[in-house]
């Protein structure tokens, strides 16, 4: 048996009228991987900032190598030996990898960077962090960037990580060395925790499993002993689907057609260079790729929010890139975008201004003045069938929480039955119910017939709801191939920048 190194008893933690941790157990042991499974506001991060000290828990203890310890704050926390590597990083991107790692050090008046930059050195060649010291953050890839952030823990003496959502903007290849030098780490007698939606990543990486539920600590497994099945059940309370969720075949004509386009983006720089795709009725196809190469900029000229400088958008034979956004609106393409507070949804407006701010130019309800109760009617109906919970339609959007935000924004886009559903990350943030649903809607809309582009960053994603998947790499197209012909290693090159072989 591994030595326990963290045991928290019969936690209690609560906000105004939310019990977010109620006697939660948990424990941690060395030379292991932990993860950490739940739905959003099931209680893992509470449980996580009580154990780094950004929170004090109400009720129960926590134990540190057998010894009850009370954190006041992170600076408690670290002093115990535990780090937390969150899933927006906390670096200075002007500075070196050094300055970083230096950063709140206050063991010596004088900077002694020669002395910091070799101990970085053998940080990094003992668990393979492969990051030079004086690199600075801004050149670094993501995944060399969350590399740094585990080398400010380590520098500071870190025996306990816990790292929230990590593989979060990583590509496959990304994955597989993190998760080996954490493994590295564990071997090492270190204990890791790691929070995650992505079940793959338990089953493939983690050694014990604890799944939290409304706040309460419902098991601890060991991988050896469950399934991604059984894990999805405990984490939402009834039975849970894995595998390949799209299994009709309604692929039909050509309905959008992309051809050589390209577009810049908001710097004025190329954003997507002479990209050329096809979309069929009755198909999905997943856009593939690390974010940030050029998918935002792809939907936006798909619908309207960004001009092309080259190349030609059709629907059904109708050119788009000539058209207004209200034309491309009545044309029938829905958008599910990537910012639903900002974009997708007016957050100081209320639930039925949302549910309908694509229809009050229709004359169904009126053509001068708004027929009041006809549009509450319509969007108690989208709010009925698409259960949001809300306390009723007058209410602001910006008290919903993700999910529900979610479906109002999907009940809007689909209930004007779209020829073409553009969806981008429209599960990001989204727990394993919400996340359940929105692939519900969308193969609903395929299989209703309409083309549905996919953009996601989450293979898993792609895997289980497209019919074929292209990859996206610095604006361009990389290849694509049908979801049956689809290596995770080959996809994993082409999100790198490597063309697939058969197209080159």
């Amino acid at each position: 048996m591994s030595q326990l190194a963290v045991k928290m008893v019969d936690i209690r933690k609560t906000f105004p009228g939310v019990v977010a941790n109620d006697q939660v157990n948990l424990e941690i042991y060395r030379g292991e991987i932990h993860a950490l499974l739940g739905e959003n506001g099931a209680g893992k991060s509470t449980l996580m900032n009580i154990l780094t000290g950004l929170y004090q828990q109400e009720k129960g203890n926590v134990f540190i190598n057998g010894e009850v310890r009370d954190f006041k704050s992170p600076k408690d926390a670290i002093e115990s030996g535990i780090g937390m590597v969150h899933q927006n990083f906390r670096l200075v991107k002007p500075f070196t990898v050094t300055e970083n790692v230096m950063l709140g050090q206050k063991k010596s008046a004088i900077l002694k960077m020669d002395e910091t930059e070799k101990k970085i050195e053998a940080i990094s060649e003992k668990f393979g962090l492969e990051v030079h010291p004086n690199s600075k953050i801004w050149q670094l890839s993501v995944g060399e960037q969350q590399r740094v952030e585990i080398i400010k823990m380590l520098y500071k003496g870190t025996d306990i990580l816990i790292l929230d959502e990590p593989t979060a903007v990583l590509t496959p290849q990304e994955v597989n060395d993190l998760f080996g030098i954490l493994r590295g780490m564990a071997d090492d007698g270190k204990a890791i925790v790691f929070i995650t939606h992505k079940m793959h990543e338990v089953m493939d990486f983690a050694d014990r499993i604890t799944v939290l539920r409304n706040g309460l600590s419902i098991n601890t497994l060991m991988k050896t002993e469950t399934s991604a099945a059984e894990l999805g059940k405990l984490m939402v309370g009834k039975e849970f689907v894995t595998g390949r969720k799209n299994t009709t075949n309604t692929c039909g004509e050509k309905s959008l057609h992309i051809k050589g386009v390209s577009a810049l983006n908001d710097k004025g720089l190329p954003a997507l260079t002479e990209f050329s795709l096809h979309v069929c009725s009755g198909e999905i196809v997943g856009i593939a790729g690390v974010a940030g190469n050029g998918q935002r900029e792809l939907s936006e000229v798909i619908t309207g929010l960004r001009p092309i400088t080259g190349g030609s958008i059709e629907l059904d034979g109708e050119d788009l890139a000539k058209k207004s956004i209200q034309e491309i609106i009545d044309q029938g393409v829905a958008f599910i975008p990537e910012d639903r507070h900002g974009m997708g949804l007016a957050a100081n407006l209320t639930v039925i201004d949302n549910a309908l701010l694509k229809e009050y130019r229709s004359n169904k309800y009126g053509s001068v003045l708004l027929n009041q109760k006809a549009l509450r009617e319509k969007a108690q109906c989208l709010v009925d069938d698409f259960d949001v919970k809300i306390p009723n339609i007058d209410c602001p959007v910006k008290l919903m929480s993700g999910g529900n935000l979610q479906k109002l924004l999907l009940a809007r886009e689909t209930s004007i039955d779209p020829k073409l559903v553009v969806a981008v990350y429209p599960i990001r943030g989204l727990d394993i119910g919400a996340t359940d649903f929105v692939h519900d809607v969308l193969i609903e809309q395929k299989n209703s017939g309409a083309a549905v582009l996919l953009i996601s960053e989450d293979l898993d994603e792609i895997y289980k709801m497209a019919d074929r998947i292209a990859v996206m790499y610095e604006g361009k197209l990389m290849g694509e191939l049908p979801v049956e012909q689809a290596d995770i290693g080959e996809i994993g090159m082409m999100m790198a920048g490597a063309t697939r072989k058969e197209e080159a």
